[in-house]
């Protein structure tokens, strides 16, 4: 009996230390919660959510204006809460926050969950900030272009297009009067008149003129489309353009996307287009070598070759064989950089995304160019007017991009380019390449030229 007792003794205690065990396994194992998007966002507050963690007992919410949380929403610093919820109360108008959550035990506390931004409806009145882009971007300790996408109609003397482009910007792109299709008639026919008012503009106004595009399948002359030599005259229909337009524009266009969005979406192929179909797999090194022969020959051996493309931060097929082709293209000392669009959306690409994409082009010690920068807020049609929520999510996302990009390498930095000037004369809206479905508002000015909160972002990512 006396056995049995001590048996039965023993298995108890046995017990006990495996509960014991279990238990703190189980709180060493707390899981860190997932932060949820905002509910009944209002002028003063919002409600902020997260998912179930097993074994909490309780949960502590952060809510700070900056995404780094050095300083806290009074009331709002680990505050204490047992639900999967809670009403945040008390804030401005109009204003950005942010909110973070861990899981909490008796004797523990999980890691940060993600960090979920918010803006609150209504509007915080405070003026935009009226500082010309290129005056401040001057003052940097590493200062780059600051660059617009303009039209020849624009450039009249005295215009309000001129005297914004005179006054915040020191570099200039054709937004499509530079093409292939615009300057080529005939075989080597060419009409230099509306392309020369742009280079003749910003060279008499100190203006950096970056030439888009030699070479894009979207901007073939119709001759060109229906040339019926062979191939090999096709290539040197090809040569002869590239040779001719990098001669025309020599020491006065200061660099060019030689080759424009030669990668397919899918799969990361070659974009299936005349060029490559007629010119075979190597036509991007051969265009690249015939900009640089003529820069060479014309006595412009500082010009800038650039390979231009788009969504590389999101699509990592995409991504890798753009950087396969410049690989290739560095390795024959054939290019100086890559322009990367950047016709983002307010809550794509992520700061983590844009950065891992724009980095691969610094470990290869080329310039970047971010190209065609602007930033869509109704990419899914689900407002009718420009709300203020969209609008400081906006300026976040501008003020984000440029504060990326003002980190990086001095020698990596070569211009940032804004693709378009005003709202109402954007191509993103109602475009049947993006499939857009409506209106939008993506650039830095609006309808009537004022400068928009997207303008302030762009400035205070200076900073």
């Amino acid at each position: 009996m006396k056995i049995k007792f001590l048996l039965v003794l023993a298995s108890f205690f046995f017990f006990l230390n495996a509960c014991s065990k279990d238990d703190n396994e189980a709180v060493a194992a707390l899981e860190t919660p997932v932060a949820n998007a905002p509910k009944d966002v209002n002028d003063h507050g919002f409600k902020a959510k997260w998912n179930y963690v097993s074994n909490s007992k309780s949960y502590l919410l952060d809510v700070s204006t900056n995404e780094n949380f050095t300083t806290f929403v009074p009331n709002y610093q680990s505050k204490p809460v047992t639900d999967l919820n809670e009403v945040v109360v008390g804030l401005t108008g109009g204003t950005q926050y942010y909110y973070r959550v861990r899981a909490k035990t008796e004797t523990e506390t999980s890691g940060y969950s993600n960090v979920i931004s918010v803006v609150t409806t209504g509007s915080s009145n405070i003026p935009e900030d009226p500082t010309f882009l290129k005056v401040k971007a001057n003052k940097l300790a590493n200062p780059f272009f600051i660059g617009m996408a303009i039209k020849a109609s624009q450039l009249t003397s005295g215009s309000p297009y001129d005297v914004i482009l005179k006054n915040e910007f020191s570099s200039i792109s054709a937004e499509y009067e530079m093409k292939m299709d615009q300057i080529s008639t005939a075989s080597g026919v060419y009409n230099w008149t509306v392309a020369d008012k742009i280079v003749a503009y910003g060279n008499s106004n100190g203006i950096n003129v970056h030439g888009h595009a030699l070479v894009w399948h979207n901007s073939v002359p119709t001759w060109l489309k229906n040339f019926s030599g062979t191939d090999a005259e096709f290539a040197l229909e090809v040569k002869k353009y590239i040779t001719d337009v990098v001669t025309h524009y020599a020491g006065k266009v200061k660099s060019w996307d030689v080759l424009n969005e030669a990668v397919d979406d899918n799969g990361g192929a070659m974009r299936n287009t005349i060029f490559l179909q007629r010119m075979g797999a190597n036509y991007v090194k051969d265009c690249f070598q015939w900009a640089k022969n003529a820069a060479i020959a014309a006595g412009d051996t500082k010009l800038l070759l650039f390979y231009n493309d788009y969504a590389t931060s999101t699509n990592i097929p995409k991504q890798d064989k753009v950087f396969s082709i410049v690989d290739d293209l560095k390795a024959s000392n054939l290019i100086d950089g890559v322009g990367f669009q950047m016709h983002n959306n307010y809550l794509s690409p992520t700061k983590a995304q844009i950065e891992t994409d724009l980095n691969k082009a610094v470990a290869k010690g080329l310039k970047i160019h971010v190209s065609e920068l602007d930033i869509q807020v109704n990419q899914s049609n689900d407002i009718t007017t420009f709300t203020n929520e969209r609008r400081l999510l906006q300026k976040e996302k501008y003020k984000e991009i440029v504060k990326i990009y003002n980190a990086l390498p001095a020698a990596s930095k070569y211009a940032l380019t804004v693709w378009g000037m005003k709202d109402n004369e954007s191509w993103i809206p109602f475009s049947t390449e993006l499939n857009h479905p409506g209106d939008d508002w993506p650039l830095l000015y609006d309808s009537n030229f004022a400068i928009k909160s997207s303008h302030t972002g762009f400035l205070e990512g200076l900073d």
